[in-house]
């Protein structure tokens, strides 16, 4: 069944317009009135609805029910991640959002390649916001992944945060699956360097800061593979295994 996220409000027994992007979709899709489809709205849960007219550029849809159905992890995980080159980005939110990963923080760190200005940024946010929303519909989730404005890293980890903190660096002497063993499930920002790293200057920072460092195994992993695998390994360990 087709699934597509709505920014508004949604109830049983409602009648919406469905944003022009969405009616789009509807016509490549080459559904029909009648035709079932499941709406979000990010808010928690989905609704079953079916198509009430779909003209040339417009569709509507009634809703019919409601399942509170979630499929979040069971802690709250932050990728903190430092701005990758090209498109890597693209690639690490797609794959965050399939993965169960709540907020993305894109970090400016001191061996990042790319620059962005604040035109620049918000232009990257509303292409990641969208990369994001077509993401939770292909994965089945309804909640949308939390996407922060760039930060510069200084900035970022001096700011008070109640969630633990991990460093992923190939320099420390423990790694995350052998910590994440002994550990409850709990809220955690994992943060990944660019592609030389974190500088030794940064990692120092973080540790000031309360930042645990921590490995990911012997082989070193690439930026854009770091914080998936990091993710992935933790939902296995705290409770989708």
């Amino acid at each position: 069944m087709p699934r597509f996220y709505l920014a508004q409000p949604l109830a049983v027994g409602q009648t919406v317009e469905l944003p022009p992007e969405v009616a789009h979709h509807v016509h490549v899709l080459r559904l029909a009135p009648g035709d079932a489809l499941t709406l979000f709205n990010g808010e928690g849960g989905e609704y079953t609805a079916v198509l009430a007219g779909v003209q040339k550029r417009q569709a509507s849809a009634e809703v019919k029910t409601f399942s509170p159905r979630d499929s979040e992890l069971p802690f709250a995980l932050t990728l903190a991640q430092a701005l990758p080159e090209g498109t890597k980005m693209d690639w690490i939110i797609e794959k965050a959002v399939e993965l169960g990963v709540a907020g993305l923080q894109p970090l400016a760190a001191q061996r990042c390649v790319v620059r962005l200005s604040a035109e620049r940024a918000e232009k990257k946010l509303e292409h990641w916001r969208g990369i994001a929303v077509s993401a939770a519909e292909q994965s089945g989730r309804n909640r949308l992944l939390q996407l922060a404005e760039p930060a510069r890293f200084g900035e970022w980890i001096a700011q008070q945060d109640l969630h633990r903190r991990i460093i992923l660096s190939p320099r420390a002497s423990e790694s995350l699956g052998s910590w994440a063993r002994h550990q409850p499930p709990q809220a955690l920002a994992i943060m990944v360097g660019p592609e030389g790293g974190f500088s030794a200057e940064e990692e120092a920072e973080a540790l000031r800061h309360g930042a645990l460092p921590l490995a990911m195994g012997p082989r070193i992993l690439r930026t854009e593979t770091a914080g998936l695998a990091a993710a992935a390994m933790l939902a296995a360990l705290w409770g989708e295994g």
